[in-house]
């Protein structure tokens, strides 16, 4: 095995440190948008300098991308598991398994409430980083609109516009993460009204096979 030259990180360092970067810098871009937050800030934050933060990352549009990138892999990998047991449930499974799916991405978002910010931030300007959607958003959807469609083939449910509905639960449980973050609200009470709704919901878009029980 080749000896490492003296000052040379090992790769666990490396991936490390740019983790502790990605996540600095995830948490600024959203809280203050890509315009309000400079280099010097992540790294300052992340307890490197300037110069670390450009080795891991690039320019700060790179950066910025890197934060989406991570988010964007995470969010897939539970989606992809999520989605998975749902082609792989019958006829009359398919709509529990519809609504697991629904409670997995809820869970995921109310854990890391920076990934909603940081999407609220890219969209209040929609001309700007519009390729970040196409990279880290529409492959998500296409996911999901996918296999609405594949279970509606299926004779589980109709479902005539599967690109409205899943862009309308994803706001629906965005707005959800901005009011848990809410001043003076009741995250407890939040979560459990918000859950009865997404029941309430999917029965009346799809009938109450297999969303009657549980929590």
């Amino acid at each position: 095995m080749p000896r490492r030259r003296p000052g040379r990180p090992r790769r666990s360092e490396t991936r490390d440190t740019r983790e502790v970067v990605l996540t600095a810098a995830t948490a600024l871009f959203a809280a203050r948008g890509f315009d309000a937050v400079g280099l010097r800030e992540v790294a300052a934050a992340a307890g490197v300098d300037v110069a670390t933060v450009s080795h891991h990352t690039g320019t700060k549009a790179q950066l910025y991308d890197a934060c989406f990138a991570r988010v964007f892999a995470a969010e897939r990998a539970v989606l992809e598991a999520a989605a998975a047991r749902a082609r792989d449930a019958g006829p009359q499974q398919a709509l529990r398994a519809l609504h697991d799916m629904l409670d997995v991405f809820v869970d995921f978002l109310e854990a890391r409430p920076e990934t909603t910010a940081l999407w609220l931030r890219r969209w209040l300007e929609p001309n700007r980083h519009a390729e970040l959607d196409q990279r880290y958003a529409a492959p998500l959807y296409d996911l999901v609109e996918e296999l609405l469609a594949a279970v509606a083939a299926g004779g589980a449910l109709v479902e005539p516009t599967p690109h409205v509905t899943v862009r309308s639960l994803v706001w629906a449980v965005h707005a959800h993460v901005v009011a848990l973050a809410s001043p003076g609200g009741s995250p407890a009470r939040e979560r459990r009204e918000f859950r009865a709704f997404l029941r309430r919901l999917l029965v009346a878009l799809y009938g109450p096979t297999g969303l009657t029980s549980g929590p």
